[in-house]
């Protein structure tokens, strides 16, 4: 049976993250980079499709905590015996990237068990395991595992199971480490298990120190939703991923799956806004210049979505052999949204470019000569349908959002843009007409609110970033009606829905990030004391340390989608800031 994804913990190492659950095993782990294929991945099925247990027998109470404002985790178990810890955490990547996990005992006898089971290609090969004086030896196509434990390990070759058991006394500490290499490179020299968690601790402490914790009411949370997510910014490329997971899915036992280790176009200002609100220009820049290069020279060509380090194949399969998470099938890998057209991507990206100029990040020749060959694109198509910020496989649509994301282009690119009196002229007529159109179009007098598309009937919660992107004000009457309608009829437990519900019991869960865009609504409307309610609120669903999902299931009480939520804690740093103070709103001001 899966656990639930409250049980699971995030470490990482730059490149690849893992996902270590309450009982002491590692059910989920891409190597060696974000969307490399599984070699653990209980987390969609079970134990027999990879999975790395360190713990005791019998345990009963669990406690766990990251180390202070780290990626180092620690579990304490308590048994009838006596208790035992064990620290997981992944070394910053150097040349190899290694998972350490070191056990100690705290008091009495604890009977331990070792279990690794690595299963590569999604769960469905076996590695030939070979046991050594130092621990085992894993070799598979391209993959060659090394454990290193100082106990006597066995070896199963029929299904390639590596399995110790051993005793741990009051005082007694013993380190395992498990390195990824390439099959025919030399073997790498062992790496100093405690050094290694002291270099682990300076860095996240070191990093996540130069942010002023006094600039917010929720320092807490917002160091925990900062250390999430430079965990899923790709340390070479600066790329940042929705999610280290796929297949986790948006309703129970249901078919929206979908693969989320890959990084969004329209997440940019988003990330961009949070990282330099919360004073990383670093990141801020790094991920402005990843984007330039996904893009390269060609807008016509461009992508919704790329992989972390640029590249923009992202095609779609299942895994069949997997039962999937709760039975929840398919297991995609790939992601076939990434073909849709989208029109909104083309007003997220310069959005994110005008953000980066506001920031002070220098425009470079390829950002200025991008965002010239963007916007003439932009001209060309902002009256095509398209698939929606939602990325519907249906029929497209002309979505309201979308729409008013055209006119958010058309806007940055007068504000900043270096244009003749010709061209400003005709972009500040086609502005105004893509304005009209959606308050004409998009705004339904019988309903007195906007919809979700043209000449629908239905409401969206996208539309709460109209005035966040500056297209109304967040007063003016027809902003402010969609707001309270969406407030009500969107309403599920005090969380806001994306959508209506269908009430067939195949709904998906809240969409976290709504819920904290209503809060960033409600602050505009200077209505605080409410923003800060949906906030806390979001707040109170996160798991015991911190790390929140896409959506929450409300009947269940518990979190569904993939797991941690980039955008969802990307949310939390940006209201969280914008309830606390002063920020750079990407609106303007």
């Amino acid at each position: 049976m899966s656990k639930p994804i409250e049980s699971y913990a995030l470490i990482g190492d730059g490149q690849t993250a893992a996902l270590v659950a309450r009982d002491g095993s590692i059910d989920w782990l891409c190597w060696p980079e974000f969307d490399s294929d599984a070699c653990l991945s209980a987390l969609l099925g079970d134990d027999s499709n990879g999975r790395w247990l360190v713990a005791p027998r019998g345990a009963g109470e669990v406690e766990r905590r990251y180390c202070g404002d780290t990626l180092v985790l620690e579990t304490v178990f308590h048994t009838d015996a006596g208790r035992a810890r064990v620290t997981d955490f992944m070394p910053i990547r150097g040349r190899h990237s290694s998972l350490v996990r070191i056990v100690e005992g705290l008091s009495g006898t604890v009977a331990m068990d070792l279990d690794l089971r690595l299963r590569f290609d999604y769960g469905a090969l076996a590695p030939w395991c070979e046991a050594r004086g130092d621990g085992a030896v894993a070799t598979v196509g391209q993959h060659r595992v090394y454990l290193r434990a100082p106990m006597p390990v066995t070896v199963s070759v029929e299904d390639g199971r590596i399995a110790a058991g051993f005793t741990l006394r009051e005082g007694e500490s013993h380190a395992l480490v498990l390195t990824c290499t390439a099959a025919w490179d030399p073997e790498p020299e062992p790496i100093d298990p405690r050094g290694a968690l002291t270099a682990t601790l300076a860095h996240w402490e070191g990093w996540i120190g130069t942010f002023d914790a006094s600039r917010t009411r929720w320092p807490e949370a917002v160091k925990r939703s900062l250390l999430t997510l430079k965990a899923m910014v790709h340390q070479r490329s600066g790329g940042l991923i929705a999610a280290p997971t796929t297949s986790l899915p948006e309703a129970p036992a249901g078919a929206m799956n979908w693969d989320y280790r890959y990084s969004w176009l329209r997440d940019a200002t988003f990330t961009l806004g949070a990282f330099i609100n919360a004073g990383f220009c670093a990141e801020a820049t790094a991920w402005r210049d990843w984007l330039l290069r996904a893009i390269a020279g060609d807008p016509d060509a461009m992508r919704i979505m790329y992989r972390v380090d640029g590249s923009r194949h992202l095609d779609e399969w299942t895994v069949d052999e997997l039962p999937g998470y709760r039975e929840a099938r398919p297991v995609r890998i790939g992601n076939a949204a990434s073909t849709q057209v989208q029109i909104d991507v083309y007003g997220e990206v310069l959005d994110t470019l005008a953000l980066a100029r506001r920031a002070g990040i220098e425009p470079s020749a390829h950002q200025t000569a991008m965002e010239a060959r963007i916007v003439a694109h932009l001209e060309r198509v902002w009256h095509h349908r398209g698939s929606g910020v939602w990325e519907s496989r249906g029929q497209p649509r002309q979505y309201t959002y979308s729409k008013a994301m055209c006119w958010v282009g058309f806007d940055r690119a007068l504000a900043h843009a270096n244009l003749d009196g010709p061209t400003r002229g005709r972009l500040e007529s086609l502005r105004a007409r893509v304005h009209a159109e959606v308050c004409h179009e998009g705004w339904n007098a019988g309903l007195s609110t906007f919809t979700q598309s043209y000449g629908s009937h239905a409401l969206d919660a996208s539309l709460l970033l109209l005035p966040l992107v500056g297209f109304l004000p967040v007063n003016d009457p027809r902003m402010a009606a969609t707001i309270a309608r969406i407030g009500t009829d969107l309403d599920q437990g005090g969380f806001i829905r994306r959508t209506r519900a269908k009430g067939d019991g195949t709904d998906e869960g809240v969409f976290l990030p709504c819920s904290l865009w209503m809060a960033d609504c409600l602050r505009l409307q200077d209505r605080h004391d409410e923003a800060a309610v949906y906030l806390e609120r979001v707040l109170g669903v996160a798991n015991d340390v911190g790390l929140l999902s896409e959506e929450y299931d409300v009947p269940g009480r518990c979190l569904t989608g993939n797991f941690p939520q980039a955008l969802t804690h990307l949310a939390v740093v940006n209201t969280a800031l914008g309830l606390s103070g002063p920020v750079l709103n990407r609106g303007g001001g």
